[in-house]
């Protein structure tokens, strides 16, 4: 039988100006998703989950589902075995590296994943830009809502802008060479989908303009290699303060980041993870220790945390 197993990164989305359209992908977390050719049955049954490992360092069975038309590794490959009218079907296993809800793309990562591992074994390879839509299906499945801004970058790498989805358009935006990225997550898990629910439909005409402000200010920074810009721009207006209470001591992290030499920090996604931007690795070490110190102090004591580079490499096949 033929397989091919790709690894997908873990993503920081919204990065804090751009709600549902900006993320940037990170280095060694993610999801390993191996994809095996079988004969194609007569129905959605020709795409199956086999098993879902979980890699994440927590105890525990992992609640997702393992129905292929649910879980958002295998949604896109259904409509990928139907619309392209395959004779053969998958069989998929999932690593979860990323734990659920978290806010740092774990059903992005998972639908990624499959994607790209199923897309290698096939004769005629899709292009990777094909592969979006169906990759948001499977953040449909997940959260309810098709946002592409974990499926970009997970799918290919860096930081980037979606413009559309129909048709597909996206802008690879650099990064200053000196960024890393401090991403905290406390174990505590927020479901994108009831993170969306509670954000109001309107934004005050104010704060449109002032976020709009920020969000090209950011995207020039980034271009012109301007980190005080980008340190001027890193502030949201509008999805921030509206989900900081589903954080237990979400401002004393953040205060905790910025009083330690990050230039912004905000949410990572829907939460609860928060990334900071720091432009060394002193700074790097600093921010940190804040970050998960001002968490075990809010109480939540079980803290997880890694300083990474803005990955340039989306999923992968490894084996």
């Amino acid at each position: 039988m033929r397989s091919a197993t790709a690894f997908a990164p873990a993503t920081v989305a919204n990065v804090a100006v751009g709600f549902d359209i900006l993320g940037f992908a990170i280095e060694s977390v993610g999801d390993v998703v191996m994809v095996t050719l079988t004969e194609r049955g007569t129905d959605r049954a020709s795409v199956r989950i086999k098993e879902i490992v979980n890699d994440t360092g927590t105890s525990g069975a992992l609640d997702i589902s393992l129905d292929p038309a649910r879980n958002a590794a295998t949604v896109g490959l259904i409509r990928l075995c139907d619309e392209l009218r395959l004779n053969f079907g998958f069989e998929v296993t999932i690593r979860k590296g990323i734990a659920l809800g978290s806010g740092m793309g774990g059903s992005a990562a998972s639908a990624v994943g499959a994607l790209v591992a199923a897309n290698s074994l096939l004769q005629s390879p899709l292009p990777r830009h094909a592969l979006l839509e169906y990759a948001l299906l499977g953040e449909q499945a997940a959260s309810g809502t098709a946002h592409p801004d974990n499926i970009a970058p997970c799918l290919f790498g860096g930081m980037t802008l979606v413009l559309s989805v129909h048709p597909v358009r996206y802008v690879s935006l650099p990064v200053p060479a000196s960024i890393l990225a401090v991403i905290v997550h406390p174990r505590l898990r927020v479901d994108t989908h009831n993170a969306r629910s509670i954000l109001k439909p309107n934004v005050p005409l104010a704060d449109h303009v002032q976020q709009s402000a920020n969000l090209g200010g950011f995207i020039a920074g980034c271009f012109g290699n301007d980190l005080e810009m980008i340190r001027h721009s890193f502030s949201d207006l509008v999805i921030e303060p509206q989900r900081a209470s589903l954080i237990p001591g979400f401002a004393e992290v953040k205060a905790a980041a910025m009083n330690s030499g990050a230039i912004g920090a905000s949410i990572s996604g829907s939460g609860p993870s928060v990334f900071a931007w720091v432009t060394s690795d002193q700074a790097a070490s600093q921010v940190r220790d804040a970050m998960v110190q001002a968490f075990r102090s809010s109480g939540l004591t079980e803290v997880d945390s890694w300083v990474s580079s803005v990955s340039q490499q989306g999923a992968t096949i490894i084996r």
